[in-house]
């Protein structure tokens, strides 16, 4: 599934007006675009969210990131060492970094790419990243995959060594088994974070597994702090992260990235990768200790403890953790999400035989840890915008944007 919607092998961008929703006050960093290849002075994101000077602190080294995607791609410049073992749950030909797509990969990248050959630098490039792969529909239709691969593929992600869970994959469509995955997700200590879907600006469904209440909703924000108008926003959202005028890979050539928006699936990868930063700077943290600081600290001009249907708690901002220490992250044993007792925290995940349906990923240890070969693969430039939400001005914010829609039955968001 991607994220809110349905399948489909090629994302569809349609243009939209501008809508005014909400507005919260936000950041702008003055900090100059790093004068590096073409794709990552489009990564506008990154000076907002005071990037550098993060990474001065921490890049969130010691932690892996599970992606739930289309196949990540081990090869491209910019992930050579940074994939570990995976999974692919989709029962097709192939492998998990078989990217059949180029969507996987560059969430992967979003997350934890070094930048090297001028590739999407990630905003975490110290993470290392466990792929599961899974089908869209059209995908689907040329091979012959498993239905409920999603189920096996949350639940491998559960079984893993992975502290955080992102998937930019959703369905209008609530399935209990799924939802059950999502659960034994959170017993392991995992955070699950997933994109809420791009038809805001359309039928405005409620995308699963982002509406489930053990998931983390991630909305789409754009370069202005507004959220993007095709963001979803059927009360799923509880976070706000970057996502227009993101590059992308343009297809399963890995000739190049392409311009246009990243959509609430790229959004998700940015809040994983801020999720890393915040977790891999407090190792002893669960997750709902490292999801209570973002909800904390993240940009909004509403009440503490309100929400917002479009944006959450508001825009995330992990700098505010990172550089100066702010944000509560209170019961480490109680979810912000649900205000239930939870179970199991991340360091302690193994495997359960009576629940575990599906192959694991690799396992901590000198082959667990160990990247994956990786063969040569070419990259090139794209296409973004500058300065966002996150810092210490105050400034107040509309919603608006290009509308990015995904048609897939489980599609990316």
């Amino acid at each position: 599934m991607t994220a809110g919607m349905g399948r489909a092998r090629r994302r569809v961008r349609v243009l939209g007006a501008l809508a005014v929703a909400a507005s919260w006050s936000v950041v702008f960093v003055g900090a100059a675009q790093p004068a590096a290849a073409d794709t990552q002075s489009k990564q506008w994101y990154l000076s907002a969210m005071q990037a550098e000077e993060m990474w001065k602190v921490t890049t969130g080294e010691g932690i892996k990131v599970a992606v739930i995607d289309t196949g990540v791609n081990a090869s491209t410049p910019s992930l050579r060492g940074q994939v570990l073992k995976g999974l692919d749950a989709s029962g097709a030909p192939g492998e998990e970094t078989d990217d059949y797509d180029g969507h996987g990969t560059t969430m992967a990248e979003l997350i934890a790419g070094t930048g090297n050959g001028g590739g999407l630098k990630g905003l975490a490039p110290g993470v290392k990243i466990i792929p599961v792969r899974i089908s869209d529909s059209e995908f689907e239709k040329k091979h012959s995959s498993k239905v409920n691969d999603t189920v096996d593929a949350i639940r491998a992600a559960a079984d893993s060594d992975a502290r955080i869970i992102s998937m930019s994959f959703g369905s209008p469509y609530s399935m209990p088994q799924e939802r059950e995955a999502v659960k034994y997700a959170e017993s392991k200590g995992k955070l699950f974070l997933a994109a809420v879907g791009n038809e805001g600006h359309e039928q405005n469904r409620r995308g699963y597994p982002a509406a489930y209440p053990e998931a983390v909703g991630v909305a789409s924000a754009d370069r202005k702090g507004k959220v993007s108008n095709y963001s979803s926003h059927s009360d799923t959202v509880d976070i706000a992260s970057p996502g227009s005028d993101v590059p992308y890979w343009c297809d399963n050539s890995f000739k190049s990235y392409c311009d246009g928006d990243g959509g609430t699936s790229a959004a998700t990868a940015i809040a994983s990768a801020s999720a890393a930063l915040v977790w891999s700077l407090h190792p002893d943290w669960t997750a709902n200790q490292v999801l209570n600081v973002l909800f904390d600290t993240a940009s909004r001009d509403w009440k503490d403890g309100e929400t917002s249907k479009y944006l959450g708690h508001g825009l995330i901002r992990p700098s505010m953790n990172v550089l100066k220490g702010k944000g509560d992250p209170g019961d480490p044993d109680i979810s912000p999400l649900t205000k239930e007792r939870t179970t199991g925290p991340a360091a302690s995940s193994k495997p359960d035989a009576a629940t575990s349906a599906s192959p694991q990923p690799a396992k901590n240890g000198p082959e667990g840890d160990k990247p994956v070969a990786a063969e040569e693969t070419k990259s090139s430039g794209d296409e973004s915008q500058l300065g966002l939400i996150l810092g210490v001005a105050a400034v107040v914010v509309v919603l608006g944007g290009v509308a990015y829609a995904v048609v897939r039955r489980r599609k990316a968001a």
